[in-house]
């Protein structure tokens, strides 16, 4: 559909689900799969049940034996647990941590300790890096910090982590972006606007500071994810609706800017998801995760 469509309505569900991940996996890389609660489950690619291209394949909940309330936050495939390799994980408190992932070479089926989190906070996103990227952080209230990731050491698997941002009041972090230059950063707000800006717009700063203002609006962030020209959006809303959106209908602006209209909302109706689609190449194997709607 066109940037700005009211999109498709489902009865509470959406009618159809999109691949969110794709990953063209040989049968013995690995899967790592990140909960909320920061326990992380490992599985071998032949562990996962194989079906056709046209199959709808098995919730995930009856391939790992995850424990009661968890959830998925995220998700990685990696070839070996290499120490050129690092994982970095954000929690909603604004807590951050960088693992070398030789320290998730000795996995359990009843998964391991990722990070170990507060009560009141959650893990949001895990991203892998080469040890000497640039973060981005963008909160709920609209300020993000962009800091190298050189800023972190290393530290264990059962640690908390260090402070990635100062947030003010009740203000949350909703993503977490590993820079590339190659890409822009797209923001969307839970009014229906966003908008894209070069990386370059975020000047670096040392991590754990207050930052600088990501977007330039009254109302709250929903969502951050870096994007391509070529890639599309899949937005969601409270109400159920779905639209799906070519990122380059979105045009490049300025940091302090609010944007352009992504979705028309009904009244009282807001933008509660962003999810990149990815879309299957028929004629290459790959391993495909199914969004869930909410």
């Amino acid at each position: 559909q066109r940037r700005g469509g009211k999109g498709v309505i489902g009865t509470g569900q959406y009618d159809e689900d999109f691949v969110e991940h794709l990953f063209t996996a040989s049968t013995h890389d690995y899967i790592m799969f990140f909960m909320d609660n920061g326990r992380v489950y490992v599985e071998k690619v032949y562990e996962i049940p194989e079906g056709s291209r046209t199959s709808k394949g098995r919730a995930i909940s009856n391939v790992l034996e995850m424990q009661k309330h968890e959830k998925i936050a995220s998700m990685i495939c990696v070839k070996d647990f290499s120490e050129d390799k690092h994982l970095v994980l954000c929690t909603r408190k604004g807590i951050v941590k960088k693992t070398n992932l030789t320290e998730y070479s000795n996995f359990r089926k009843g998964g391991i300790i990722g990070i170990n989190i507060d009560d009141d906070d959650k893990l949001i996103v895990a991203r892998l890096t080469k040890g000497d990227d640039e973060l981005v952080l963008v909160t709920h209230k609209g300020m993000s910090i962009r800091f190298k990731e050189t800023d972190l050491r290393d530290q264990g698997r059962v640690t908390r982590g260090v402070k990635g941002i100062t947030l003010k009041g009740d203000d949350v972090v909703k993503a977490l972006e590993v820079v590339d230059h190659q890409a822009t950063l797209l923001i969307a707000g839970d009014n229906g606007m966003g908008k894209r800006s070069s990386y370059e717009e975020y000047r670096l700063q040392s991590r754990g500071g207050s930052g600088v203002i990501a977007t330039k609006t009254q109302a709250f962030v929903t969502g951050a994810l870096s994007v391509r020209e070529e890639d599309e959006l899949m937005l969601f809303t409270h109400s159920g609706q779905a639209v799906r959106i070519p990122v380059k209908d979105v045009r490049v602006i300025g940091r302090t800017t609010q944007g352009v209209r992504l979705i028309n909302l009904a009244k009282g109706d807001k933008l509660v998801g962003i999810s990149r689609v990815v879309e299957p190449d028929e004629e290459a194997p790959g391993i495909e995760v199914v969004a869930e709607a909410n």
